[in-house]
């Protein structure tokens, strides 16, 4: 079978790093190719080079038989390319409608936009996705999952023989990931060629039909995904054997640290729990449960409406981010780069924006302490970055993941909140994650594990609370649950029986 697009021998470097080295990618007609390696292995780099957002420094691409080179994204997307960026590249303030169709708005005879044809088509797309939303919906009070969706709709706007979905599903509910399958089936069934990039192996062995692999920037191998299994593809990805995917450490729960009775706020009702010195405390339940806001309220980002809380005995009650800090509560955002990163600064000072008082002499900044605390974090986490004055925004998406952690960190806090710790990252980073997790809680530390990857939260968590609607519906020793369990306490009791 020939390939509708080729990439072969591509290069390309950028200072103090080079990211693709002799890289290549084959798509076929009617295929879903994976594209697979560890953060930082060059895959969304060389789908940069692809669409003519950066330009290779050697190689070639083979299109529909012909060489060529994109100038830029609208040369791609002309020729028959289209991409989904893990980035949400969408105007708040306008319409799904308007971002759908931007720049390629109908015109009527007048020339001015056909505002009736441009919901008309927008509808028709977001009925093939499923999207419960006006198309006159400003996009600003959409969810990220739901902007997500409209980032695939926008994608699909262009009728594209080739389209790229680059972590598609990253924050998508279970509902919008089966919308989205069901549109992949229908493109595959109408010839057009797709390169799927993912972290989530279960989805990879579902819809792809074959397997390519990046690691360091090289190309490793191409497979047909029923010619692989699992642990073959994550040897080819890490280039090792990667045991245990959850390494569980059993450490005796020590003193109380932070005591929650009746919490309530937007999205939370009645919430109440104790966590322990030396314990994870692991919190499930669909998107929209109420996790996120139960964190945001203990961390003093948004309001309670009603409940105590006591943080090592003593009653505590933050109003600002800034209050809960000060209490020793670090909270590490679901959105990396909305709350928890400034992709404009270098990695030291997004590391150490949180924790400057650690480092003030008097009216000074010790920038020696400061630097030589950010480099044993480097090493600790195992970041790869050219160095601590690299862009944050150039590190890939697990790296820019470990540095937020490390920031939380630098913070010296008693309970550590993680919503989401390892969203968009490889298995091998997670692993990495996941083991730097089990230190913190060997030293003591009191932990928040708040995340929809049901056996994330099973292999590392030592008790599981289960949330519906902002109550809690469960609780559940981890090393005794089962995902059955957690998913129906996650879509509550009555619901089941409803269900029945």
């Amino acid at each position: 079978m020939n390939p509708i697009l080729s990439l072969s021998g591509i290069d390309k470097a950028f200072p103090g790093v080079k990211a693709l080295d002799q890289a290549g990618l084959n798509v076929y007609a009617g295929q879903v190719m994976a594209l697979m390696g560890e953060n930082g292995a060059g895959k969304s780099t060389l789908m940069k080079v692809l669409t003519g957002i950066y330009q290779a420094d050697a190689g070639t691409i083979c299109y529909r038989g012909e060489a060529r080179r994109f100038k830029g994204p609208r040369d791609s997307q002309q020729a028959g390319i289209g991409i989904i960026h893990q980035e949400l590249n969408l105007l708040p303030e306008l319409t799904i409608a308007e971002n759908i169709f931007l720049g390629q708005e109908p015109v009527n005879a007048f020339g001015k936009i056909d505002w009736r044809r441009l919901y008309a088509d927008a509808q028709a797309l977001l009925d093939r996705l499923q999207i419960h939303h006006s198309p006159k919906t400003r996009v600003g009070s959409l969810s990220i999952g739901a902007q997500q969706m409209v980032e695939i709709a926008k994608a699909l706007s262009f009728n594209a023989d080739v389209i790229i979905m680059d972590e598609p599903t990253d924050a998508l509910t279970d509902t919008e990931t089966r919308a989205l399958f069901r549109v992949i089936e229908e493109l595959r069934q109408s010839g057009c060629g797709i390169v799927y990039i993912s972290h989530r192996l279960a989805e990879i062995f579902e819809i792809c039909d074959r397997i390519t692999v990046l690691r360091d920037g090289k190309w490793i191998g191409e497979e047909a995904v029923a010619d692989i299994d699992e642990d073959h593809l994550i040897e080819m990805m890490v280039g090792r054997r990667l045991d245990e995917q959850y390494p569980r450490l059993n450490v005796p729960a020590g003193n109380e640290v932070l005591r929650v009775d009746r919490l309530s706020g937007a999205g939370v009702k009645d919430v109440s729990f104790i966590l322990r010195e030396g314990e994870i405390l692991g919190f499930s339940g669909l998107m929209g449960a109420g996790r996120t806001e139960l964190a945001r309220i203990l961390y003093g980002a948004e309001p309670r409406s009603g409940g105590k809380t006591q943080l090592a005995g003593r009653p505590y009650r933050a109003s600002t981010p800034h209050q809960g800090l000060d209490a020793g509560i670090a909270y590490i955002s679901e959105d990396r780069k909305g709350d928890g990163l400034v992709l404009g600064l270098s990695v030291l000072a997004n590391m150490s924006l949180s924790a400057l008082a650690e480092f003030s002499r008097g009216p000074q900044l010790d920038h020696g302490a400061e630097r030589r605390a950010v480099d044993e974090f480097i090493r600790l986490f195992n970041i790869k970055t050219p160095g601590r004055d690299q862009l944050i925004g150039n590190l890939s998406g697990g790296n820019q993941q470990k540095v937020a952690i490390a920031k939380g960190l630098m913070t010296k806090p008693r309970v550590l909140i993680l919503d989401e710790p390892t969203r968009g990252v490889d298995v091998g980073a997670k692993k990495e994650i996941y083991q730097l997790i089990n230190r913190f809680k060997q030293e003591g530390m009191a932990i928040l594990l708040l995340s929809s990857d049901m056996p994330e939260v099973l292999g590392i968590s030592d008790r599981i609370m289960v949330m519906h609607e902002g109550r809690i519906t469960g609780e559940f020793k981890a090393a005794e649950a089962t995902q059955e369990q957690l998913l129906a306490a996650a879509v509550s009791q009555v619901q089941q029986e409803e269900m029945a």
